[in-house]
This record gives C-alpha cells, sequence and structure tokens, in this order.
C-alpha cells in the first residue's frame, strides 16, 4: 500500500503522522503529477481553498488532472475541510477552480472567521460506539448531498462527513486530534480498493495450464 498527501499547502504533515500511527508504511508527499505513480490513496488536507484554486490554472504539470483520472478509476480520496471544498461538485457563490469529483454542495467558512472556530464531540456510526472529537477551523459545511452520497454526520450547521464510493470527505480536522479512527476508515478504503483491484487483474488472467492444452490441441 502505498499512501499519499497533497503537500502543496496547509496541514499534510500531520495527516502523514496520523497515517502513520494507523501503520503505513510509505507515504509520498505529492507536489507534481510524477509523485502519484503507483499511489493507492490521496489525502487532500486542510488549507486555502482560493490558493489551491489558483494552482490549478497552472498548465505546467497536469497534477490535477491526474488526481481526477486515478479517482475516476477507483482510487480512494479523502478531503477534510480546504479537501471537502476542492471536492465538491458545487461551491456556493463559487466558481473557483475544483476537482468537482462529489456529488455535493458546500458552504465555505460556515462557521464564520477564526474567533469562530470551535470543538465538539459527536457519536459517528460508522467509526464505532465512542464519540468523535471534531475540531472545525473555519470550516466548510456540506449544505445538500446526492442520492450517491451516504451522509456519516451532521451538526446544526449542516453535514460534517460523508462518503461517495470510493471519496471520502469531513468537514472537521481529525488529524488535530489524537483520534485515529477516521484515518483508519480511509486505510480500509484502500485496503477495499486494492483487493477489488487484484480480483479484476486474476479474473483476467489465462490459466497457464488452459493455455498448454491449446497448444497441444492445436499440434494434434
Amino acid at each position: 500500500m502505498r499512501l499519499a498527501v497533497l503537500a502543496l499547502q496547509g496541514d499534510f504533515a500531520e495527516h502523514a503522522e496520523m497515517l502513520h500511527a494507523c501503520g503505513a508504511e510509505e507515504i509520498v508527499f505529492v507536489r507534481r503529477a510524477a509523485d502519484l505513480e503507483g499511489v493507492d490513496g490521496l489525502v487532500i488536507p486542510g488549507g486555502e481553498s482560493t490558493t489551491i484554486a489558483k494552482l490549478t490554472g497552472n498548465t505546467t504539470d497536469p497534477i490535477f488532472d491526474t488526481i481526477i483520472d486515478k479517482a475516476k478509476n477507483g482510487m480512494p480520496v479523502y478531503g477534510t475541510c480546504m479537501g471537502l471544498i476542492f471536492l465538491a461538485r458545487e461551491i456556493e457563490g463559487y466558481s473557483q477552480g475544483r476537482l468537482a469529483l462529489m456529488n455535493i454542495k458546500v458552504r465555505r467558512n460556515a462557521f464564520g472567521s477564526q474567533k469562530f472556530s470551535r470543538e465538539e464531540s459527536l457519536s459517528i456510526p460508522e467509526l464505532g460506539a465512542e464519540s468523535f472529537p471534531l475540531v472545525f477551523i473555519r470550516g466548510p459545511i456540506i449544505i445538500s448531498a446526492g442520492a450517491d452520497v451516504d451522509v456519516f454526520a451532521s451538526v446544526a450547521e449542516g453535514i460534517v462527513m460523508c462518503r461517495q464510493g470510493n471519496l471520502l470527505a469531513t468537514a472537521f480536522h481529525p488529524e488535530l486530534t489524537e483520534d485515529t479512527r477516521v484515518h483508519a476508515f480511509f486505510i480500509n478504503m484502500v485496503k477495499e480498493y486494492l483487493q477489488e483491484k487484484s480480483s479484476k487483474k486474476d479474473s483476467t488472467e489465462v490459466p497457464v495450464t488452459a493455455g498448454r492444452t491449446l497448444a497441444t490441441a492445436g499440434r494434434s
């Protein structure tokens, strides 16, 4: 398993530490398309969404097109806070550059300015019985989600965690806590992806014995 964290901006180091804490051994920091070679799962961290959006206009390196292609081919992608905004198909009041992979509509800075950042705990069944600590820092909120999106958690303002197939998103920052369950959940998504890839590969391979039988039959 080769995991990656987008390292153009934001708290990418904290995500790498959480992935290591979950047992991931090989983690790469992605700053260009070539860094995505052989990657099985990608984390897009929190940061400043408008800064990342401006980078989408850079035509010298196809990093974002590569992420889109790999995600559409099944590679798991997890976006938190800014990463959630970047994954969204629609951003309320904005037309900034984004991946537009996830069938959700988000509202930026839904909790107000930095001084309104907050923490709370919430039960998220997909993560187990114990409540999960939510850290919101100028966080976005998901104000609507398509029928193909599974909503995992909501607060009064809206949806804060959801999944759409191989895409996972949180409005909060689990990397700023000591609770590894969100990252462990993502790693399990990557394991499922790799198992599916392996199964497909096995089903398309022709057994050697069958080839030998055909060759023998051709000589008779």
